[in-house]
Order: structure tokens, then sequence, then C-alpha cells
């Protein structure tokens, strides 16, 4: 039976997720909380199409190498941040409250150079702020692991950084609902709806403990995920094959519902469970 396996926000982009038991879909569509901060380029500020507010320059794994380097926790009832850069180092608490601009200083030394940890409403700093959470199958984490003999399934969740992990479905469950009618799947009384692949950058291709980066990593796995492509994929839905996770879409009717681990999953279109 399809259920959700585990459910993850990630409050300050780029940085460590947070494991929860259940979150409220926004009225933004988007799972409460995440990516509700970032580090952002202080000077530099553009404008994007039907957005009120200014979008910023954000840093995260594609322009900060090691970024795998310190741990963080964010503990959202006290609103405080906690960073070490090492076992051995000194832990360092902020609460983002009152203490933000201590933490961009703290940022700002670890970058080398000048950036501001700012918070923003939802949709926040999600990459594709009119789209919803990210959904991956415990049976493609496990089929992409395998496919390197350096990677466990933990390190694939780490890598590819998703928001909802289902489990009892077969690898690959989730491209299903890229076909050119896309349909979409429904936990509880929340729906979601399949609206893109989603492309990957540099950033799973790094060993998430070491930032050490697998050599032909986008070439090995682009190989591999065309090999396996299971018959039910709309090939023409993705642009290339260094693609994994769906990226979902949330209807108004659905926005404001909760969703939680052990919830169970129902597709119309549902394939024949793993």
């Amino acid at each position: 039976m399809a259920r959700i396996a585990n459910l993850w926000v990630y409050p300050v982009k780029g940085l460590d997720r947070m494991s929860v038991e259940e979150i409220r879909i926004n009225d933004a569509g988007t799972f409460q909380g995440d990516r509700a901060y970032a580090l952002v380029d202080p000077e530099e500020r553009s404008r994007i199409e039907d957005r009120t507010d200014s979008v910023e320059k954000t840093f995260n794994g594609k322009e900060i190498d090691d970024l795998h380097s310190f741990e963080s926790a964010f503990d959202p009832e006290t609103e405080t941040l906690t960073l070490r850069i090492d076992e051995t180092s000194e832990t360092s608490r902020f609460d983002l409250s009152t203490d933000r601009d201590e933490a961009s200083d703290w940022f700002s030394e670890f970058v080398g150079e000048a950036v501001e940890l700012r918070e923003r409403g939802p949709p926040s700093f999600i990459d594709r702020p009119k789209l919803g959470p990210s959904v991956i199958s415990t049976g493609t984490l496990e089929e992409v692991a395998s496919w390197f003999d350096s990677m466990s399934v933990e390190g694939a969740r780490r890598r590819f950084r998703p928001n909802i992990e289902i489990s009892g479905v077969p690898p690959f469950w989730e491209d299903q609902f890229l076909r050119e009618n896309p349909s979409g799947f429904d936990v509880g009384r929340t729906r979601f709806e399949g609206a893109e692949a989603c492309a990957r950058c540099v950033v799973p291709s790094r060993d998430p403990d070491t930032g050490r980066e697998t050599e032909n990593f986008s070439a090995r796995f682009s190989e591999r995920r065309e090999q396996t492509l299971p018959e039910w994929v709309d090939e023409d839905a993705f642009e290339h094959f260094f693609t994994v996770m769906l990226i979902t879409s949330v209807p108004e009717r659905s926005r404001g519902t909760t969703v939680r681990v052990g919830d169970e999953v129902s597709a119309n279109q549902d394939l024949e469970t793993a």
C-alpha cells in the first residue's frame, strides 16, 4: 500500500533538512516553513513578473561548494538556528527573531563575502514559487543508489532533497504524473497534481558528507535513467535525463490541509504497488 514514508522541510535554503511528522500546506500551495530563510546578496535585487516584492539572488549549494562542512538545525518553536562547523568547533546559536544580523555575520565569515540571512513569507524562497512540494518514491531512491557504489539510500535522500517520500510503490512511480494529460494523487483531503520533472543541478553529484564530487556523475546518471525509464513515462516531459523527482502543484481547494507520515496515498491511475 502506498503511504507517506517521510516528510521534510528545509528551513534555510541550501542547508540541512528538518524531518517532520506532519506539515500544513500553506496558502501558496507549498509546505509551511519550507525555504522560509535564505542567504541573499544584500546588494543585488531584481524583479520578476507578477510578484510584488523583490527577489534576491540566493546562495545555496550551487554557489557555495562547502556547505556540507557544517551542520545546521532549526527549531521552529523557538526560531533558533544552530550551526556547527565540525565536532570540535564551538556551537553557535541564533534566535532568528532577534539575532539575524549576527547570523548573517557568521555566514559572511564562512562564505568569505557579505551575505544576509533573510526571511520571506510563502512561497518563501522556493525555486518554483508557483508550484508545490517535491515527491520521490523510496523505490526510486533505492534504484538510483544502486547505480553508484559510494551511494546509500540515505545518501540519495540527502542528495536529492525531496519534500515527500512515498513507500510501497515501484521505482519511478512518480513519473506517471508527467503524462501529456497529467493526473495526480490524493493524501487524505490533499490533492497533489503533477507539474514538472525536476531537472538536477550540480548538488546531487556531491557526497553530502565530504562534498567530494562523484566522477562522471551526471553522465552515468543520465545513461542509467534512460535505460530504466518505465514504459508509462512520457519522454517529452524530460528536457534531458539528468532528471529525477516530481514537482507538484497543489490546487487551491487543498491549501490549508495537513499531511502526515503514514497517510495513505491514492491515485486514480496508480500502478501496481511494490
